[in-house]
């Protein structure tokens, strides 16, 4: 069996890397319909559902983006794995003396950082997808749903909510400069554009996100 280069995983994992990112930043959009009242959100839920009709049955947008966002977390994940395993691999015996490391704080965060996005996906999806640790827990109406969830007497939630999105933020900050430099952007200016971009790109999904659960802590939306 012919295993692939350590080239061809990185530019899957890059690709992949970024079809999930452009997913993150089109539900953060969604997302930020909240603003508008319990109408306009509960419409865009129940747009997603009937995407499609009556050409095609309903459900099916949401299905073909689970099976492909599924597609990609995994090819994502494997590729991240093996290239691990390579390295680690290549320098069998560890350092006496290991030298500090040069690399920003969201590089040496990565694998921990993917731990904690992961699991999150996972509570996420049986929170406000299937609603199964949902209080509310109404596919109806998903603007209660969500009020429910971050209420003040659910903090731990919040909390918890807050922790993954920085950590998606910085695993986002390294990987949108990792992927850039895998594609082909390797010159000292396209790298310190790269590092500019993946900052900024990272801060406003942060924000985006996080803006909800604040919002309805701080009774802006109930």
């Amino acid at each position: 069996m012919v295993r692939p280069s350590s080239i061809t995983l990185k530019i899957i994992m890059a690709v992949s890397g970024i079809l999930l990112v452009l997913f993150l930043y089109v539900h953060m959009v969604g997302n930020l319909k909240i603003f508008l009242g319990d109408v306009e959100f509960d419409h865009y839920a129940h747009f997603l559902r009937s995407l499609g009709t009556p050409v095609l049955p309903e459900m099916w947008y949401l299905w073909a983006q689970r099976i492909a966002l599924t597609v990609a977390v995994v090819a994502h994940i494997y590729t991240a794995a093996v290239l691990t395993v390579r390295a680690k691999k290549a320098r069998p015996v560890k350092y006496a003396h290991r030298p500090k490391i040069q690399g920003s704080y969201a590089a040496r965060t990565m694998r921990w950082g993917g731990v904690i996005v992961f699991l999150f996906i996972i509570y996420h999806i049986l929170d406000l997808t299937t609603g199964t640790v949902n209080p509310n827990g109404d596919p109806e109406h998903p603007y209660a749903n969500v009020v429910a969830d971050f209420a003040p007497e659910r903090w731990y939630v919040t909390l918890f909510y807050v922790l993954a999105i920085v950590a998606v933020g910085f695993h986002l900050w390294h990987g949108i400069f990792s992927a850039a430099r895998t594609l082909g952007q390797q010159t000292e200016k396209g790298q310190k554009r790269a590092k500019t971009a993946a900052l900024l790109l990272s801060a406003v999904l942060v924000v985006g996100y996080l803006s909800v659960p604040v919002a309805v802590l701080a009774g802006l939306v109930d």
